[in-house]
């Protein structure tokens, strides 16, 4: 038991059900154990115990079922499990099928922010996905939100928990610079209860102004992940930082410091993005990196309609300024 601050492993939640309150329960659930120390939480998306058969025609459960997968692409790992089960997403029909791809391949786009947040909680034990009060200990608001958190530094997550909900309640923290609606790009004002909306197929997300998330392409396995191409965007209004991290992707070759650290930090006053000299090194490291610089504008979607400046990084500092 204690072990397992020193040598982390995933904490699963268990053999639950699947209905909503258990959805809930399972975010409180999990903001408690990495505030006790835990870094790693996971749950079986769609609950472990589900109605039978039936459920691949079940609309009710269906729509459950997304909620829960919608929830899981913002976990440290990404699972779907269930009893006698199984759990290809094709099984649950077309409409299924399509949502649940959007957030796997989300997911897959992500792993350049996931990636590199793993390795800050590798190095620092702060957890990949916290409560609110961890970024926002000033706001007391915060210590009373059970099912809204932080996904790493940039993305704040309110999971959907109740039947044939169109918008959801989501209270953003107080923040400089305000937040980004990552689906939409609209802004919204930090301190205050937002009716967001959140049709079946969108989870209330949204990104912390002055955050910058590196995004790659749609991958089919962390095996192929390529570090070459990356779209790195920039949620404006005040000034922020990352470092983004690389490594092999295969081996433990980081723990003899085969890696590859790259600062990045973004000027809001002169919306300039530097992007600082590349530390370290590994085997098969790309020489040169395709970036994309991506400055959010309030009303565009960030992940789909932004547009950026094309930029060729090969390991030393260099600027870039946005319009």
């Amino acid at each position: 038991f204690l072990g397992q601050h020193r040598y982390p492993a995933f904490t699963w939640s268990g053999d639950v059900g699947n209905d909503w309150a258990t959805l809930g329960n399972q975010i409180a659930a999990g903001l408690n154990m990495v505030a006790a120390g835990y870094a790693y939480w996971t749950v079986d998306a769609g609950g472990f115990f589900r109605p039978g058969p039936g459920q691949y025609e079940d609309e009710a459960y269906r729509k459950r079922f997304l909620r829960w997968f919608q929830y899981a692409t913002f976990l440290p790992m990404q699972r779907v499990h269930g009893f006698e089960t199984d759990t290809e997403f094709w099984r649950y029909g077309d409409k299924v099928e399509s949502i649940a791809r959007t957030y796997l391949e989300l997911r897959y786009r992500l792993l350049p922010y996931v990636y590199g947040t793993a390795a800050e909680t590798a190095a620092t034990g702060i957890p990949m996905m916290r409560p609110l009060v961890f970024d926002f200990a000033g706001d007391p608001r915060a210590l009373d939100e059970t099912h809204s958190y932080m996904f790493g530094r940039a993305l704040h997550v309110a999971p959907v928990l109740a039947e044939g909900a169109e918008s959801w309640p989501v209270y953003l923290p107080e923040t400089d610079g305000g937040w980004f609606d990552v689906w939409t790009g609209e802004h919204r004002a930090g301190g205050r209860t937002h009716e967001v909306l959140s049709p079946l197929e969108r989870i209330p997300l949204h990104a912390r102004a002055g955050s910058l998330l590196p995004v790659g392409p749609v991958v089919q396995a962390t095996a192929g992940l390529s570090w070459e191409t990356l779209t790195i965007y920039v949620f404006p209004g005040r000034d922020g930082a990352i470092e983004l991290y690389e490594d092999d992707g295969l081996s433990l070759g980081y723990e003899r410091g085969e890696c590859a650290r790259i600062p990045v930090r973004w000027d809001d006053a002169q919306n300039t993005l530097w992007i600082d000299a590349c530390r370290g090194t590994y085997p098969g490291m790309p020489r040169v990196r395709h970036l994309t610089i991506c400055r959010v504008r309030p009303g565009a979607s960030p992940m789909t309609s932004a547009t950026g400046l094309s930029v060729e990084y090969r390991g030393g500092s260099i600027s870039v300024v946005l319009a």
